[in-house]
């Protein structure tokens, strides 16, 4: 890895804390690619080789029964996926691919194992990234076992507008499959369900979506901190 592209790296939320001279140890041995959309990252049952840490662009993590497939989340720069398939030194229970051109740091699992042991500041670091992912699956269960699929729809639009500002328009961020894979819906389910937000005055044009009534779509997703908060 080049010197510049190290420095850049040894500011990743995952290194807070940690001693420089160990970042730099590690990211000496590690890897950092650039994806186009769409390739497959990690497989599910394949063996944990890799930490991966998101730099630029999104990576979906998802998977696959059969003929059916699921999204699980969606990760951002700045996020690791998969944390405890390194930590453990275990299969990996879900696949990653690139949902956009993405840029992701790939630290070999053995020296995320060897300094997770020796290291108190990246211990901890790794110990967050793994409590959170622990509570984002405590949320999401939440949400789909307690929601319907148009609630959990109308309150990802709710966040997804705060995301974006708070403007009452913004455009998807994936295509709409993705988007149903995401909420835990078919395809068909997720058009029935942006149909029936008419009444609450949300609008689709194409990718675009326009919330003109905030008010009435809260009202109906009725949001509630310890599932959409995500400072909770």
């Amino acid at each position: 890895m080049r010197h510049e592209d190290i420095q850049e790296m040894q500011r990743l939320p995952i290194f807070a804390g940690v001693d420089p001279a160990r970042v730099q140890a590690m990211l000496r041995g590690s890897y950092l690619q650039r994806f186009p959309a769409h390739v497959e990252l990690v497989r599910e049952s394949d063996q944990a080789d890799f930490l991966h840490v998101v730099v630029d662009g999104q990576v979906e993590v998802f998977s696959a029964y059969r003929d059916r497939e699921t999204t699980v989340s969606v990760i951002g720069p700045g996020n690791s996926f998969i944390v405890a398939a390194v930590v453990l030194d275990r299969v990996y229970l879900k696949s990653a691919r690139a949902l956009t051109s993405a840029r992701i740091l790939m630290i070999p699992a053995d020296a995320v194992r060897l300094y997770f042991a020796e290291d108190a500041a990246f211990a901890r670091a790794l110990a967050l990234e793994l409590a959170l992912a622990y509570r984002g699956v405590v949320k999401e269960l939440k949400n789909q076992k307690l929601r319907t699929s148009l609630e959990r729809l109308a309150n990802w639009l709710l966040a997804r507008d705060k995301e974006t500002g708070s403007r009452g328009r913004f455009e998807l961020p994936f295509e709409k499959r993705t988007l149903a894979a995401r909420l835990g819906m078919a395809p068909e389910v997720l058009s029935r369900s942006l149909a029936s937000l008419v009444p609450h005055k949300v609008i689709v044009k194409g990718s675009e979506i326009q919330i003109h009534d905030v008010e009435s779509l809260r009202g109906l997703a009725s949001p509630t901190p310890t599932i959409d908060d995500p400072e909770i």
